[in-house]
């Protein structure tokens, strides 16, 4: 189809472009990924916020994306859900532990975690460890934790219910059922509260005798985040902002933001976003 259309007494002819296939596009991207010299991120972090995902479609998208991460290289995939109205989290956190995802899924909230740094109520899918339990289809087998959480037992110091605590993490993580979930989201947890956290269980132990401060490293601190693992990618939609996210983990991961919003997110924006990653050069803070 061709039309016509006059311009100060001169006639020009235009030949509308026909719409791109979407599609043929995205294979372009995805074969531009595979034959890339660089290496793809394998720990993917998105950072998203309460806003984006109570738009429509917006837990569709992010099925999608967790399933076009591990597609496109990635092993593990954290996503972080800033909060501004508390009252949504429980919500959030209901829903995304009804996700359709590729792979394991362990959700925590604020609640989650509980005082004394151990992190034992909730916050998992079927298959993972809840207070020493397990998650079947949403319901919570407790009598793996009633021998060691049985009511009115308060035995031990803080700080050996926490040792406590962290030793159960552990074999949960041993046992692959726990901290080693390839998709992990927190939801209204953020990095400042993480840290702070952190810190505050570092003093409790020192101030007990069971840690010498001047032995403190950077795994100290670590070990006491609730998801330590470092991400080598963030992306963040909507804004170059990146919210309250991983403080710690996150230093040296390589940052992507792009102006699309979470509910227009698609194949060829992830994809993007994992060619920008292989076209850097990694410094590490070097």
């Amino acid at each position: 189809m061709v039309d016509t259309y006059n311009v100060s007494g001169r006639w020009f002819l235009y030949t509308p472009q026909r719409p791109t296939n979407v599609g043929l596009y995205d294979t372009y991207l995805a074969v531009r990924h595979r034959l890339h010299d660089g290496d793809p991120p394998e720990h993917v972090a998105i950072v998203i916020t309460e806003r984006d995902l109570l738009a429509n479609g917006a837990f569709d998208t992010l099925s999608a994306a967790l399933g076009w991460a591990f597609e496109y290289g990635a092993e593990r995939v954290t996503v972080s859900v800033s909060v501004l109205d508390a009252a949504v989290v429980s919500t959030l956190v209901r829903e995304l532990r009804r996700i359709d995802a590729p792979r394991r899924v362990v959700v925590r909230g604020p609640e989650d975690e509980v005082l004394d740094g151990g992190v034992v109520d909730g916050g998992v899918v079927a298959g993972s460890v809840v207070d020493g339990g397990i998650v079947d289809d949403g319901v919570v087998d407790d009598s793996a934790s009633e021998s060691e959480t049985a009511p009115g037992d308060e035995s031990g110091t803080d700080s050996e219910r926490r040792r406590r605590n962290r030793r159960s993490d552990a074999e949960g993580q041993r046992d692959g059922r726990l901290d080693d979930a390839p998709i992990r989201i927190t939801v209204g947890l953020g990095g400042k509260a993480e840290f702070a956290a952190a810190v505050r269980e570092l003093a409790v132990d020192v101030d007990a005798g069971d840690l010498d401060p001047e032995s403190i490293d950077p795994a100290d601190v670590s070990d006491r985040l609730v998801f330590p693992e470092e991400p080598d990618l963030v992306i963040k939609t909507g804004a170059e902002r990146l919210s309250d996210f991983a403080i710690w983990q996150s230093v040296y991961a390589e940052l992507y933001f792009t102006d699309v919003n979470w509910r227009d997110f698609r194949k060829r924006d992830y994809l993007r976003a994992v060619l920008d990653f292989q076209d850097r050069q990694r410094r590490f803070g070097r």
